[in-house]
């Protein structure tokens, strides 16, 4: 199937449906009952700890394996092999052909997907050099470090111009100047209509990129939505404090959720409804104060929150 056949849903709607998908290993419950509606043209974060049902489900949509209940919808259409072309996906388990040189590997993996020959090393060496890679267009892959084969597979995701994109832990193993050249180009690919699902365990990155998320904790949704209905659902709110001679502070402090330790400072997650001025006399009492600033929760404290109150039975 080609783009052409495949009409697309204006930017904004509802391009990938996930309806009631459930998948078992044995007495292992991997996916369940997974409901996922995912607009075209955003970055919908995936995300959850190791072993959350994140790549389970991601293989279902890629029909590695297959689901035992539920349906996957593309464009409204049910997902079949003829759509896999439309769908670029970069697996956690990265694989390339490391005695091909560079291009030769980037133009045939194009033409896997469809693009004509000549266009496919067109777009080859354009991807080359906007990885900075233009230099080794004729090296063997197995002659390029960790860091410069994983921006190859990247490249290899995005070459056929796919319409939904799956990245699988795409920053794992990365620096930080690669992180940073690979989110500004995700942005990029998003700004141009793409529809990228990220999954992810590294919280603070999805806080900086995704439009929407959803978190999933054993392998069930548990929180969904876009990152401003995520955080209106999680009214939390945090202070980043410190104190002379930067000792630890107690443990049962009163109103106080979580306490996490962060460059030279703690960060305290206060519980629902505590204003956080009226924390001061109490954190003053414990020594004199050299930091004391409010601050929206994070990602990942929102998470924390959100798997209390599933574990409770309460929803999110």
């Amino acid at each position: 199937m080609t783009s052409a056949t495949l009409e697309l849903p204006p930017v904004g709607e509802t391009i990938l449906t996930l309806e009631s998908v459930s998948k078992s290993y044995g007495s292992v419950q991997a996916a369940r009952n997974v409901n996922l509606a995912i607009p075209r043209g955003c970055i919908y974060g995936f995300l959850g700890p190791n072993g959350a049902g994140k790549t389970t489900t991601i293989r279902i949509i890629m029909k590695i394996i297959l689901a035992d209940e539920g349906s996957i919808r593309l464009a409204g259409r049910p997902l079949d092999g003829g759509m896999r072309d439309r769908i670029g996906y970069l697996p956690e388990e990265r694989g390339l052909y490391r005695k091909m040189k560079c291009l030769d590997q980037l133009a045939y993996l194009a033409e896997l997907k469809g693009v004509p020959r000549k266009e496919a090393r067109t777009r080859a060496d354009h991807w080359l050099t906007r990885m900075g890679l233009e230099e080794w267009r004729d090296r063997k892959v197995d002659s390029l470090s960790k860091g410069m084969q994983q921006k190859i597979q990247f490249a290899a995701t995005f070459i056929s111009e796919p319409d939904l994109v799956i990245l699988d832990e795409v920053f794992s193993g990365l620096d930080p100047l690669n992180i940073e050249l690979l989110r500004e180009m995700i942005l990029e690919e998003r700004d141009k209509g793409t529809t990228i699902l990220f999954s992810t365990h590294m919280l603070a990155e999805a806080e900086k990129i995704c439009d929407s998320i959803c978190l999933i904790e054993g392998g069930e949704i548990i929180l969904d939505g876009t990152m401003d209905r995520v955080r209106a659902a999680f009214p939390l709110q945090s202070v980043r404090v410190a104190w002379e001679g930067n000792p630890e502070p107690p443990a049962d402090l009163p109103g106080v959720l979580h306490r996490e330790k962060s460059e030279g400072s703690w960060r305290l997650t206060l519980a629902e409804g505590i204003n956080p001025r009226d924390m001061l006399p109490e954190l003053m009492a414990f020594g004199p104060l050299t930091l004391f600033s409010a601050n929206r929760p994070s990602l990942g404290e929102i998470f924390l929150e959100a798997v209390a109150r599933h574990r409770k039975g309460g929803r999110s």
